[in-house]
């Protein structure tokens, strides 16, 4: 009964304001008169407007901040350590395997995927995939396949990714090297071409491609040093070119001595 009370009055306030403002439009309106009438309505219907507007943008934008920090929260769990003897009066969350720290924050992820849309949904589905790897690897690889048809690019090409990771640690290489073919063509910015090449080049020596595997560790090495910015100065390498220049080396000194020297960093 209180709280019917309550929400009674909040109705009654609602309506003497509604009644108080259409009562000032209305004179404002008479003395206005004719077309005068007609424009005041317009301005109040465009205030109105403005303010449901303005109020929606607030709401977004408090539930964005609200999912970014449910998000963080479950990726903190994932980061967690791993310990059977955890440190005595620390407050930092720990887990005693790999196992049961993937099962914590698959329920995290699987809140956040309940009650927030996209991308947030898209990153939890995601999170949740890669951690079911370590409890049900077929189920987490499934899920990682239905991500990777995500509406939302960044998470896709990531599900993606792991996909085709868990594929070559599988030793099914031929259907790694295809992903990260299809990466690679995607030219995207979360997984790039040369972080897709890299993964290629070090499947074909796993198949004991060895000379395909040094061709595509000799372009990639070879674009990169020569890259230049809008200012015509050299592009700093990337990890993925960096790792690649260290893996030619390794695979065929020869072509390594080919490369163009690398730009000194300025």
């Amino acid at each position: 009964m209180a709280k019917y009370k309550k929400k009674r009055a909040r109705e009654l306030q609602h309506d003497r304001f509604r009644d108080t403002t259409m009562s000032l439009l209305d004179q404002l309106g008479d003395a206005l008169a004719g077309k005068g009438r007609t424009i005041l309505y317009g301005l109040g219907g465009l205030l109105v407007l403005v303010v449901l507007v303005v109020g929606l943008v607030k709401w977004n934008a408090r539930k964005s901040d609200e999912a970014r920090q449910a998000l963080g929260r479950a990726i903190d769990i994932t980061t967690a350590t791993i310990s059977t003897t955890p440190a005595v009066g620390s407050a930092a969350i720990t887990f005693t395997s790999e196992q049961e720290r993937s099962k914590r924050a698959i329920e995290e992820f699987e809140k956040v995927a309940a009650k927030y849309g996209d991308p947030y949904r898209a990153e939890a589905r995601y999170f949740i995939a890669t951690n079911r790897l370590t409890i049900d690897r077929q189920k987490g690889m499934s899920e990682l396949a239905q991500v990777s048809d995500s509406s939302v690019p960044e998470v896709a090409a990531l599900a993606k990714f792991a996909l085709a990771q868990a594929n070559e640690s599988d030793g099914k290489l031929a259907e790694a090297a295809q992903m990260y073919g299809d990466l690679a063509r995607l030219n995207s910015s979360t997984v790039t071409p040369e972080t897709a090449n890299l993964r290629i080049a070090k499947v074909y020596e796993k198949q004991g491609k060895k000379k395909e595997a040094a061709d595509i560790l000799f372009s990639l090495v070879d674009a990169s040093r020569k890259a230049k910015g809008k200012d015509d100065k050299p592009l700093p390498a990337s990890s993925a070119a960096r790792e690649a220049a260290t893996e030619l080396q390794k695979l065929d000194p020869d072509r390594f001595a080919q490369l163009p020297p690398e730009a000194p960093v300025i």
